[in-house]
């Protein structure tokens, strides 16, 4: 753990993280917990919560800790196979559904431009993000339709969609049932 400061971080290497510091560059390294992505002091990604940062001394340590480089300012050269990439991302929407998600904020998060995390999802996993976030939460859906007696707006609220009208008609249009007749026929 000698290559890897978690708690404490040195109040220039967060000033250095804030200002998008590239005089730091090759100095250290910071890792977000939340996305398991590290990259260098300079990166012009939206900037981490600090509680969730961990600075490392040597890009290979950031490696050994789990921890995969960045897309935007790819740290010490290094690349994150779009596999992975994909992987870190599906993940992290599965962990976060019920959050409000945007295109922008996935390729925030992810360190990448909208076009470009779009079409490598649609690569590699054959639909978009947020088709695959929709897909997350009505299965999670269904499953509470089956096994709870929430009212559907509470199901609704709580998979992430914040209109129960389009909750309605999307899990409609998947299951081709509404919620309500959904349940009816597990009851």
């Amino acid at each position: 753990m000698d290559n890897c400061q978690i708690p404490n971080i040195p109040s220039v290497y967060w000033m250095a993280i804030s200002n998008n510091d590239s005089s730091f560059d090759n100095k250290f390294y910071y890792g977000v917990k939340t996305t398991k992505i590290f990259c260098r002091p300079s990166c012009k990604s939206r900037i981490p919560n600090k509680n969730n940062v961990y600075i490392f001394k040597e890009a290979q340590s950031a490696l050994e800790f789990g921890f995969r480089p960045c897309k935007r300012c790819q740290p010490d050269n290094l690349l994150l196979p779009n596999e992975e990439w994909i992987k870190l991302i599906c993940d992290w929407i599965n962990e976060n559904f019920q959050d409000d998600m945007t295109l922008n904020s996935l390729s925030e998060t992810f360190h990448s431009s909208q076009f470009h995390l779009q079409r490598t999802f649609n690569k590699v996993k054959g639909e978009s993000p947020l088709s695959y976030l929709k897909k997350i939460r009505l299965t999670t859906a269904a499953d509470k339709l089956k096994n709870t007696d929430y009212p559907i707006q509470v199901i609704s609220s709580e998979v992430g969609f914040q209109n129960s009208a389009y909750f309605s008609t999307a899990f409609k249009k998947h299951y081709n049932v509404a919620p309500k007749n959904y349940r009816k026929q597990f009851r």
